[in-house]
């Protein structure tokens, strides 16, 4: 806790050897915020794993998965204490590389298409962090504590917008949504882990650690406003959706947005906050979603489900904890950082189309929330649904108690560690209540939705549970352009490229040694020939390869 309050912080570098004249060092930074969110890292990884040995119990290759976690929390645990660029990407890549693993760990249709999205849409961050590593080579060190020592204003200025490029693909702001709910087709336990404390939160926490280059206000609007955009559109696709699994993580694209949007309003501190109370809830949200699933026969249709709370009585307050926890209702955690975040937001000179874009932010969060456990818990069941495993099971509890306990009261613990000097927040009455009223009239909004939901959705709606649209456009769209490019392009080596290529050519020199005298000798001398005129062309080639790559370097 002295961290916190004194700044400090530890670095431990280990040189491991030299690229002509930049050393690679591997670099751990350990200061209050790493370390809290390393802390609370493990904790939540330690409940998923007590609740994997009951969820997975039957699963032949436990083990194997058990090690795939433990990797993937690896990963994270090295992005979060590195600070060079070369142990970031290994930690990055890590999860991105571990995280396809686990979601085509079913391995059928499903989940090879959901996975192949997730690791492609994440490769575009890859790239980004590569050509920050390659830019950073300028200044001999790819240590990002001093990266601004010897860079221009523009360049810093450039670096900012690579780091937010980066940052926004692998936290699923838009158009890089569609990801996001597709890795649901990974095991339950994953999920509360990816979409908690790792993966998901891993471009927000490297955003947090580059906010000193976010010097560009026009890149911090646009963060903004595609932030925005992200929570706006996951929240109302999370009121019109009936599969549980997708709403829960539709319900994490909005916070991740709203995280985003703190970040571009120039807190990064709140952002970490918000990032660190939301891990702890969400967990526990998506643990009670995969117990309610698996005790349902494995169905995911809140249309199918109702009247959990007489059935399963722990899960469903455990539930309905998370639940007001991700409203923002009062002293729990979710209260704490969205309270804040919302005041410090009012409190700066925004324009009324700002204030309302916030407001309406935080009804939305409280109306499917809602309407989520509205459907799933109290409303009666509109099929007859096949009662599987008990409520009873003693890790699954102990799992709960354990994020239950921090859904309670991290957000009070937190604020008192990570906000030592309390904001001085003045505000007029109305505004300084309107969270409060914001997150009473989202509830009633979602009520309304649920009282009154029907399944058969109007086309407005159809779009709006698509995600408008955006896993077509990201995922159907490019998948056939590629496929069309495929089929033009083995068009075009079966006519003139074959001829002309290495079918040709080979013919050639076939013909070429026929027509020299046979017998060992000229045989011998045939084959030498032809070995010469083959090395002769390679060199040729890398010739005029060369000559090409001077030309375009003198332009």
């Amino acid at each position: 806790m002295s961290h916190f309050y004194s700044n400090a912080s530890e670095v431990l570098e280990v040189p491991l050897f030299f690229i002509n004249s930049v050393e690679i060092i591997l670099t751990f930074y350990i200061d209050g915020a790493g370390l809290m969110f390393l802390s609370l890292v493990l904790a939540i990884s330690s409940s998923v794993l007590l609740f994997s040995g009951s969820y997975m119990k039957e699963d032949f290759f436990l083990p194997r998965f058990i090690s795939l976690v433990l990797l993937f929390v690896l990963s994270m645990s090295l992005l979060i204490t590195s600070l060079n660029m070369i142990s970031i990407l290994l930690g990055w890549d890590g999860l991105g590389v571990v995280s396809y693993v686990l979601v085509v760990y079913y391995q059928n249709e499903k989940s090879n298409a959901a996975g192949m999205i997730t690791a492609l849409t994440n490769r575009a961050g890859d790239a980004a962090i590569m050509l920050i590593i390659g830019f950073m080579v300028e200044s001999g060190s790819w240590n990002f504590m001093f990266m601004a020592k010897d860079m221009l204003p523009e360049e810093i200025a450039f670096l900012g917008v690579i780091v937010m490029l980066a940052s926004i693909t692998k936290s699923a702001q838009m158009p890089f949504s569609a990801w996001l709910p597709a890795a649901m087709a990974a095991p339950t336990p994953v999920s509360a882990l990816v979409h908690s404390s790792t993966l998901v939160t891993a471009g927000v926490y490297l955003m947090v650690r580059f906010h000193p280059l976010f010097v560009n206000s026009h890149a911090m609007a646009l963060l903004t406003i595609t932030a925005f955009l992200t929570t706006f559109m996951a929240s109302v696709s999370a009121l019109k959706e009936c599969d549980l699994k997708k709403i829960v993580a539709l319900s994490t694209l909005s916070q991740l947005g709203v995280m985003v949007m703190t970040l571009g309003a120039g807190y990064p501190q709140l952002a970490l906050f918000h990032l660190m109370t939301h891990a702890t809830f969400k967990a526990l949200l998506f643990m009670c979603s995969g117990k309610i699933i698996h005790t349902m026969a494995d169905t995911q249709d809140i249309r199918n489900m109702g009247n959990l709370i007489c059935s399963m009585p722990l899960t469903a307050a455990f539930f309905n904890l998370a639940n007001m926890a991700l409203c923002g209702f009062p002293f729990l955690a979710g209260f704490y950082s969205k309270d804040m975040l919302m005041e410090v937001i009012l409190m700066k000179d925004v324009n009324m189309m700002s204030m309302f874009l916030v407001c309406m932010m935080v009804g939305l969060s409280s109306a499917y929330s809602i309407r989520l456990a509205f459907l799933s818990l109290f409303n009666l069941p509109s099929a007859p649904v096949v009662m599987g495993a008990c409520d009873e099971d003693s890790q699954v509890s102990g799992a709960y108690v354990m994020l239950g306990s921090l859904a309670v009261t991290s957000g009070a613990m937190l604020s008192w560690v990570m906000l030592p000097s309390p904001y001085l927040i003045l505000l007029p009455v109305v505004l300084k209540v309107s969270t409060l009223a914001l997150t009473l009239f989202g509830a009633l909004i979602g009520l309304t939705l649920a009282l009154n939901f029907e399944n058969k959705p109007i086309s407005l709606a159809e779009i709006n549970m698509n995600m408008w649209l955006l896993p077509a456009l990201s995922g159907v769209l490019p998948s056939k352009l590629s496929l069309s490019l495929h089929k033009n392009i083995s068009v075009m080596d079966s006519g003139w490229a074959e001829l002309w290529g290495g079918k040709g050519g080979d013919t050639m020199l076939v013909n070429l040694a026929a027509l020299l005298p046979k017998g060992t000798l000229a045989s011998m001398f045939s084959y030498q020939l032809l070995g010469g005129a083959i090395v002769m062309l390679f060199l040729l080639y890398l010739y005029l390869g060369s000559l090409m790559s001077m030309w375009r370097w003198k332009r």
